[in-house]
């Protein structure tokens, strides 16, 4: 058995882990670990466990030690220094003229290593950029492209719901959504009224969609012939939420019934 100790280094981002050098952590320690950038600071958001070796993945980095005062201190030095190497960078791509747009930058704890993520719609030939950045700002720098969804979770903001974005605050990766996911709940199939700030389909598409595709196999499809207490009806919709059925009369008025009150020949239940 491998033990291991799951560390996250910004809200709602992927958990990686690390060996807990035997090492007491709890729940909520910040911790200071060695990454592929270098030296950073992460808080503790699973429990030293054993898991069986396969499970572990690739060799595991060891945690260095609990971060002391003078480490948080430094990390927020460096969100300060951020600040202005954002800023810097925006200069230079004006200067230059190219066709992307810096979103945040990130230094590693010694700030020997900053990575700036940028969005843009086609390659940059940015050599000329991160020369001048990296003679600059006196450090190592990497440029990192970003698509729409990463691009949100970066700026974060609100969405149409007024609640904070979820990519930013709970998502700790992307599912594929799909227009399939709309028409299942019966959404409107207009993109602007089912995209997010990033101008991709809504995230939350996918939290109800199987819960409505199981609730929609219990109801009749559009079009079929039902009888109900009042009478012979066609079916010309459903409310899976409350498990209704809207019908049409042969008088045509519309009547909307649960769907214990109706019955389905034979060949016309759902399946």
């Amino acid at each position: 058995m491998t033990e291991i100790v799951g560390v996250r280094f910004k809200r709602a981002a992927q958990i990686y882990y690390f060996d807990p050098s035997d090492i007491e952590l709890k729940i909520g320690d910040n911790v200071v670990v060695e990454t592929v950038r270098g030296l950073a600071v992460g808080a503790v958001v699973l429990a030293p466990k054993e898991v069986a070796p396969d499970e572990a993945g690739e060799p595991l980095k060891p945690v260095l030690r609990q971060a002391q005062p003078d480490d948080l201190e430094r990390v927020a030095e460096r969100k300060e220094e951020e600040g202005k190497a954002l800023t810097k960078c925006e200069e230079l791509v004006a200067k230059y003229q190219l066709p992307m747009s810096p979103l945040a930058a990130e230094y590693n704890l010694d700030g020997s290593h900053l990575t700036m993520y940028f969005k843009s719609e086609k390659r940059v030939d940015f050599r000329n950029l991160l020369r001048e950045l990296s003679s600059t700002l006196k450090t190592r720098v990497e440029l990192r492209q970003v698509g729409a969804r990463d691009a949100a979770k970066l700026i974060g903001g609100m969405g149409r719901c007024g609640c904070t974005l979820c990519c930013a605050s709970r998502l700790s990766k992307f599912e594929p959504i799909s227009m399939k996911m709309a028409r299942e709940q019966d959404l409107p199939l207009n993109p602007a009224n089912i995209s997010g700030v990033c101008g991709r389909l809504l995230c939350c598409l996918a939290y109800e969609n199987e819960q409505y595709r199981v609730m929609k196999q219990k109801l009749p499809t559009p079009g079929k012939n039902i009888t109900t207490k009042v009478g012979e009806a066609k079916v010309i919709g459903c409310n899976p939420l409350k498990e209704t059925v809207i019908v049409q009369l042969e008088s045509e008025a519309r009547l909307e019934l649960p769907l214990s009150e109706i019955e389905f020949p034979s060949r016309n239940k759902p399946q």
